[in-house]
């Protein structure tokens, strides 16, 4: 697939960076062979930009709402169906640059990291304001509709483990594997007096949602080992 040029993206997005070279890695996969570094690095970056935006936003927002409420908004804002939707509506697979005859049009992972490395790109060029802004249109943003009680894998299976007395999950990467453009992680999650699981993805975050999800289950069954 032949990327779309930036100039394009730019007048896309309403942004003209200064340094093309830093909108350029945003939009490169690990699976490209080419100078431009990843936007892994960048999207380690978004990923803490959007926290704090998301967090600004909701507390300004929503002032009658606790620390749970407000959680479970950011929660659903940054999560990687939300990302991948946003990613989406910019059309931001067309401008991708990877491997030569791959696409990652329907990859909803890395679709929701390359949203957060171009959010990253737009906080270094413009900063902070320029990425709320960009924020602010782009995103769902629903501060008038009552907060998703919807929780991730890791956030269940925390509050029942608390619940519990058994103190936080641990978890801890036991194998990675493949080449840097496709890995495959192992990671384990443990709790205290409740045994542990493990599961395999293609990051972090999959491979520990997947973890907790599958000792959650067997938690929630009775099962202790």
């Amino acid at each position: 697939m032949t990327q779309r040029p930036l100039a394009e993206f730019e007048a896309h997005i309403g942004y003209k960076f200064t340094d093309p070279s830093l909108l350029q890695q945003a939009l490169t996969h690990a699976s490209f062979s080419g100078p431009a570094a990843s936007y892994e690095r960048l999207e380690f970056l978004g990923d803490r930009v959007l926290g704090l935006l998301l967090a600004q936003y909701f507390y300004q927002n929503c002032p009658d709402e606790d620390e749970g409420a407000l959680s479970l908004r950011l929660h659903s804002e940054a999560r990687t169906e939300t990302l991948a939707m946003v990613a989406r509506r910019l059309e931001i697979a067309d401008f991708l640059q990877t491997q030569p005859g791959m696409s990652f049009a329907e990859n909803d992972n890395v679709l929701a990291d390359v949203v957060e490395s171009l959010l990253a790109a737009i906080f270094l060029e413009f900063g902070l304001e320029a990425a709320g802004a960009f924020l602010q249109a782009h995103w769902p943003l629903a501060s008038d509709t009552p907060a998703s009680r919807e929780k991730d894998a890791k956030s269940r299976l925390q509050e029942w483990a608390l619940a519990q007395g058994l103190g936080l999950p641990v978890y801890r990467l036991l194998a990675k594997s493949g080449p840097d453009h496709a890995p495959e992680m192992i990671y384990e999650v443990a709790v205290a007096d409740a045994g542990s699981e493990s599961a395999t993805g293609s990051n972090r975050k999959i491979a520990e949602q997947k973890a907790a999800a599958a000792l959650l289950a067997r938690l929630q069954a009775g099962d202790r080992k």
